[in-house]
């Protein structure tokens, strides 16, 4: 099983998406500034995940979400998920 996630930055209030094996692991990494490409942004929030089957699936959905739909989508769940909170 792998998560596809996106990450909100507590500094630059920005979305960072991914994907993983191991969600909580992988938060850390980003939060314990050992991923090269968001150690500059950290802290981060986790914001958005879905659980998909496989790497490939995983793959497809990260690259969707940094679309424009995508982002799109992602932003209408998040509201959705906030006014639900």
């Amino acid at each position: 099983m792998y998560f596809v996630y996106v990450l909100k930055s507590k500094i630059d209030n920005k979305y960072y998406y991914g994907f993983t094996d191991n969600l909580m692991r992988r938060l850390s990494n980003h939060n314990n500034k050992e991923v090269k490409s968001t150690k500059s942004r950290a802290p981060f929030e986790l914001v958005y995940f879905e659980k998909v089957d496989n790497i490939i699936d995983a793959r497809k959905k990260e690259k969707y979400f940094k679309s424009g739909f995508g982002r799109k989508y992602i932003k209408n769940k998040i509201l959705a998920l906030s006014s639900n909170g």
